[in-house]
């Protein structure tokens, strides 16, 4: 049912009834291209990377012990706040029906947001680790002359220092890593699906509705030959142009590693998701 702007009901605490999901998972692995074709269905709202997640990092320090007048927040309260910020974010200038935020944090928030939407899903997009490695590279080599975020615009890095860094528990895959991990072994994972940018790419029309499926919505036929979603500003400003680009048609797309071979395999052992005997509570793998 779609609820008209500015009449959108809300439940006795206050909260906005409007479902909320979430999409996370590793870099470069078609959380962008998921969100460009779920928003072409007018009742979604789907985007890059939104600003809500560190929001929600910021606040539960906020409200924890390092903050002496933490001891005025009792657990309600600290509910409220974090859903809040949900609320107040996603306003009545966001008309769609179903909200979808981004954000590689979210894996390491699965429990607290079951907590906080129990009836909301999250979507871990995965890739083989090594074509990570070399997504990122090839789009650095691209950007020869603006110093990238990916690296806190370091200069003089090498493919052996930069694969490394990128792998560290602080950098961007390491840490997104790590978060998906915590997420796939832990106890909350009866909303969490792992979707593989190799099923996405090469069978668009079959992990989209598993999407579906596992959101609960009505399937919806989707454009794959003219998928968008503009963020050129955004990677401008990350001094990465094309971080952020999807292109418009949803394909495979063969193509030889930049990596040295050692690198290479320093990573391929790594998806985990793809063993049976890795997935004892039975996560959904597409």
């Amino acid at each position: 049912m779609a609820f008209p702007l500015h009449v959108r009901p809300s439940n006795p605490l206050g909260h906005c009834l409007r479902p909320v999901h979430f999409i996370s998972g590793l870099p470069r692995s078609g959380s962008t291209l998921l969100a460009g074709l779920l928003r072409q269905n007018p009742r979604f709202h789907a985007g890059m990377s939104s600003p809500v997640g560190g929001l929600f990092d910021t606040l539960q320090g906020q409200m924890s012990g390092r903050n002496e007048y933490a001891v005025f927040i009792n657990d309600t309260q600290r509910q409220r706040i974090l859903r809040g910020l949900f609320d107040n974010y996603y306003g009545d200038e966001f008309s769609a029906d179903v909200v979808f935020d981004a954000h590689r944090i979210w894996c390491s928030k699965l429990g607290i947001l079951k907590v906080l939407f129990p009836q909301a899903k999250m979507i871990a997009c995965v890739r083989d680790m090594p074509w990570i490695i070399d997504s990122i590279e090839r789009l650095v080599r691209s950007n020869t002359l603006p110093l990238s975020s990916i690296f806190n615009y370091q200069p003089g890095s090498t493919v052996y220092s930069g694969s490394e860094s990128l792998a560290h528990d602080d950098g961007i895959v390491g840490f997104a890593y790590n978060a998906l991990k915590e997420a796939y072994y832990g106890e909350d994972t009866a909303n969490l699906m792992l979707l593989q940018y190799e099923t996405l790419v090469s069978n668009p029309v079959a992990a989209v509705r598993a999407v579906y499926a596992f959101i609960g919505e009505p399937v919806f036929s989707h454009d794959l030959e003219n998928v968008s979603l503009d963020a050129d500003e955004v990677d401008r400003r990350a001094g990465t142009p094309g971080l952020s680009a999807v292109r418009k048609k949803v394909e495979a797309r063969e193509r030889i590693s930049v990596l040295p071979p050692d690198v290479f395999r320093r990573f391929e052992n790594d998806a985990f998701w793809r063993d049976p005997q890795l997935n004892p509570r039975g996560v959904r793998v597409v």
